[in-house]
């Protein structure tokens, strides 16, 4: 089991979680993704849309998040 409910930390949960759950940002996960060819998926996201910060905090480029996991979250959707 991975460290933080399935994730491998805190960080990298809070960031996919708000992701995947607030509407507007899951749209636009969503729609970047019909259309994405590259191999870097979430950093691309967060670079297109000048992502900083959860709402509670998290940096979406934290270097302890999971980015190969997130990556893979990212082409699920």
């Amino acid at each position: 089991m991975k460290g933080y409910n399935g994730w491998k930390n805190r960080a990298t949960w809070n960031v996919a979680m708000w992701i995947n759950n607030d509407y507007q940002w899951y749209e636009c996960a969503r729609g970047f993704m019909v259309d994405y060819g590259g191999t870097n998926a979430y950093v691309d996201f967060v670079d297109a849309y000048g992502l900083i910060s959860t709402p509670d905090g998290y940096l979406y480029a934290d270097a302890a998040l999971d980015i190969k996991a997130l990556n893979q979250m990212m082409k699920d959707l």
